[in-house]
């Protein structure tokens, strides 16, 4: 029997070598999304300032935003909003909130400018409603946004607009995406370029395009009923939708 090795035996194993090499040399890269940045940082309302028409001129009143047990809660009284104090653009909003008592009016507002647009109280921006029972709601205050079937979710092309007694609501496209009151509701908000996409518990509510705004501040509002938010919490949307979620 030869001692010698084939030359054959030596190729094949020359040629495993930048395989091995490769694969202990560069591993798999995991693959992540946007960073999320929580807009609430679960301690106080830092980044954030409230904007309530009844405590004008240093009037004492009852503080409409607080936080308590970790949580932001909107007393819903005096009326009013809480913004933010930076602007944004193409991100995505999740927002977790539940009816600490009877349900009734909330919104979340994007593209925020302009303080107090209409009534003397909202500023200027599209609402995502919060209202129980019409979550995902559009309302147009002094910006505007386009939806399929608008002349059947908006009513008479004639009393459209954006002002004061004008038909500014443009109604959701589901009727029970919402859960009882006590349980936490989700709601995702997608601002990318010119369309505004909202999510309620993982269902399409509404998806709206040619929006007047494409930047603005966040603001949620003080309007009524008390809610607790336990999370709410911001990343950047590529403003390609091609380019990812």
């Amino acid at each position: 029997m030869s001692n010698h090795t084939s030359p054959l035996i030596v190729l094949l194993a020359l040629s495993m070598c930048p395989l091995l090499v490769s694969c202990d040399s560069f591993p798999l890269r995991k693959i992540s999304g946007p960073v999320s940045t929580p807009l609430f940082n679960g301690e106080n309302l830092d980044g954030w300032y409230a904007d309530v028409p009844d405590a004008d001129d240093g009037a004492e009143v009852p503080p409409s935003f607080v936080v308590e047990d970790g949580m932001l809660i909107s007393k819903g009284t005096p009326q009013g909003h809480l913004i933010t104090e930076g602007s944004y653009s193409n991100y995505q909003l999740v927002v977790e909130y539940r009816w600490a008592g009877k349900p009734g009016n909330c919104g979340i507002l994007v593209h925020a400018s302009t303080p107090r647009r209409l009534y003397k109280m909202f500023p200027q921006s599209i609402e995502c409603q919060m209202y129980a029972g019409n979550a995902g709601d559009f309302w147009c205050i002094g910006e505007n946004i386009e939806v399929d079937n608008m002349t059947q979710r908006r009513g008479n092309p004639d009393e459209w607009g954006v002002e004061e007694n004008q038909r500014r609501r443009i109604l959701n496209l589901t009727n029970d995406s919402e859960k009882p009151t006590g349980e936490w509701n989700q709601m995702v908000i997608q601002c990318r370029s010119d369309t505004i996409q909202v999510r309620v518990n993982d269902d399409l509510v509404n998806f709206g395009y040619n929006c007047s705004a494409t930047s603005g501040q966040i603001a949620i509002q003080a309007e009524g009923a008390p809610v607790e938010f336990r999370r709410v919490e911001l990343s950047e949307l590529p403003t390609d939708a091609t380019e990812g979620n």
